[in-house]
C-alpha cells in the first residue's frame, strides 16, 4: 500500500469511528432492546474502559521513557500494546454506548464545572487522537523516524491526556451510574 492509500484509510477510519459514536450519543442508533436494567457484561464496561485507559496511559509513559534510552525495540512492543488495548477500548465503549445507557453527572458547585471541564476536553481530543495515533503508529512501523518524531510531539501527550481524563470522568460520573 502507498502512503496514499494508508492516509486514506485512516482519515475513512476516523471519520467512520466518530460518526458511529456521533450517531450512539444522539440516540440516532441503538443496538440493545430497550431493558430496564443492562446485562451485568455491559454493566462492567465503564469499569473495564477505566482500566484500559489506566494501562494505556502506564504503556505510553513507559514507552516514552524507553525510547529516550533509545531502546526502539521495547518502545515498539509497549506502543503496539498500547495500540491494541485502545483498540479494544474503542469496541468496549461503542458496545456500551450502544446500550443506550445514558447517566447525569450529579455532582454541584465547583466540581461540576472541573468534570465538564475535563470531559470536554477528552471529548475533543479524543476525537483529534485517532488518526495521529494511527499516522504516527505507521510511520514508527515504517521507521520512518523523522516524521515519526514530529508527528508523536503533538500525538504523545494528546493520547496522553486522554487516557488519563478518561479514568478520571469514569471515577467522577461512576457514583452516578444507576444501574
Amino acid at each position: 500500500m502507498t502512503d496514499k492509500a494508508i492516509f486514506r484509510l485512516v482519515w475513512a477510519i476516523s471519520i467512520v469511528v466518530l460518526l458511529a459514536i456521533i450517531l450512539l450519543q444522539a440516540k440516532l442508533v441503538d443496538f440493545f432492546p430497550h431493558r430496564d436494567t443492562l446485562p451485568k457484561w455491559v454493566q462492567f464496561l465503564p469499569t473495564l474502559n477505566a482500566i484500559i485507559n489506566s494501562i494505556c496511559s502506564l504503556l505510553l509513559i513507559t514507552s516514552f521513557y524507553f525510547i529516550k534510552q533509545k531502546k526502539v525495540r521495547i518502545h515498539k512492543t509497549l506502543n503496539i500494546t498500547a495500540l491494541i488495548l485502545s483498540s479494544l477500548f474503542l469496541v468496549s465503549y461503542l458496545i456500551f454506548h450502544s446500550a443506550g445507557h445514558e447517566t447525569k453527572f450529579g455532582g454541584e458547585g465547583l466540581i461540576r464545572y472541573v468534570y465538564f471541564f475535563i470531559l470536554i476536553t477528552h471529548i475533543i481530543l479524543a476525537a483529534i487522537v485517532l488518526p495521529l495515533v494511527l499516522i504516527s503508529f505507521y510511520h514508527g512501523m515504517k521507521m520512518h523516524v523523522e516524521k515519526h518524531r514530529k508527528l508523536v510531539h503533538w500525538t504523545f501527550p494528546i493520547w496522553l491526556y486522554v487516557t488519563i481524563t478518561g479514568v478520571l470522568v469514569y471515577l467522577m460520573i461512576s457514583p452516578y451510574y444507576s444501574f
